[in-house]
């Protein structure tokens, strides 16, 4: 039987999974900038129903976003936004979907985050439709590991100066946090409107995955110098995510 992820892969391959129509500024700015419009096109917004922003998530099926386990409480209902960009326009090609059903990964324990496992799953309640605005991510083989110094980039809605557009920052890999973290040093680390959202890495193809999902931000504030984002690095995980999909 195929796993899942390959299968995901293979589909994804045909609508560029990892390959964005509108081709994102790849700049060595560290301070962040506004996003060129559609250009990270797998990032989503999730929001619990009639509260603002929640988190950011990667869409890595059509009907599948991977997030972080500490963006997710399952008492909650949320929704996902696809094709966004500002959150306070209605944008032609954007969509909201509700979430079926929530998985967060059986060893998060909120109290002990420094366990890792900080990664969940959303089943959307239906698939959506693939265009310029709305791609597949693409995921790293299983235990891929970046090495130190790559330049990577934080995407999503957490920059202080610019909440309501989507922004990019990038950072570079460092020394790993145990077995499933992965560091990532910028001027400027991620924002609490990041949480969730994709480390977007481009590899030697050109293709971009996500290597990582924003964990953990300082609470001193975006604006904090020197102050890593720890990320859950997906390589660890996939195994989990294939299990999961393949079973619901």
């Amino acid at each position: 039987m195929i796993p899942i992820v390959l299968v995901v892969f293979l589909f994804a391959s045909a609508y560029g999974c990892g390959v964005p129509a509108i081709q994102p500024a790849v700049s060595r700015v560290v301070n962040g900038v506004d996003a060129i419009p559609h250009s990270w096109p797998w990032q989503v917004r999730i929001q619990v129903i009639m509260q603002l922003h929640t988190c950011g998530g990667s869409l890595i099926a059509t009907n599948w976003v991977l997030t972080a386990a500490h963006c997710i409480n399952k008492d909650l209902t949320y929704r996902v936004e696809v094709g966004k960009q500002n959150l306070k326009e209605v944008e032609a090609g954007s969509k909201a979907i509700a979430a079926d059903k929530l998985f967060v990964h059986e060893k998060w324990n909120p109290i002990f985050v420094a366990f890792g496992n900080d990664v969940a799953l959303v089943k959307l309640a239906e698939h959506v439709t693939l265009s310029d605005s709305i791609r597949l991510a693409c995921i790293p083989e299983p235990e891929a590991i970046l090495p130190n110094n790559q330049p990577c980039y934080i995407t999503g809605w957490g920059r202080l100066y610019s909440k309501d557009m989507l922004c990019c920052e990038i950072c570079f890999t460092m020394d790993h946090h145990g077995r499933q973290g992965l560091g990532c040093d910028g001027i400027v680390g991620g924002c609490n409107g990041d949480s969730g959202g994709p480390l977007n890495c481009r590899n030697s193809l050109g293709i971009w995955e996500v290597h990582g999902i924003a964990s953990f931000v300082s609470g001193l504030g975006c604006n904090y110098i020197r102050k890593p984002t720890v990320f859950t690095r997906v390589s660890a995980f996939n195994g989990w995510i294939d299990q999961t999909i393949s079973a619901n």
